[in-house]
């Protein structure tokens, strides 16, 4: 878990479909206009469905807003993860 919350997703145990999925939602978040159907068609291939898919979009999407809406207002992070000694 400690991996995961600090994005070292090399060291942390995902599945192949789950590293798939998070490879994909990086792509959303950092340049979503790259994203490709042989992109989806990855995330198929490893057993993602398509609501699957489209609700990985919807929360990356959202979770990218609120972070921009937070940082425009200039709200300062919560500190949640380091509350529940997820990254320490």
């Amino acid at each position: 878990m400690q991996a995961l919350a600090q994005g070292r997703l090399d060291e942390a145990e995902l599945s192949q479909a789950e590293r798939a999925l998070l490879d994909y939602v990086k792509k959303v978040t950092e340049a979503a206009y790259r994203t490709t159907p042989e992109d989806v068609q990855i995330l198929r291939e490893h057993g993602w469905t398509e609501p699957q898919i489209a609700e990985a979009v919807y929360i990356t999407a959202m979770f990218a807003f609120f972070n921009r809406v937070a940082d425009a207002f200039g709200i300062p992070p919560q500190g949640y993860l380091e509350a529940n000694a997820v990254t320490k």
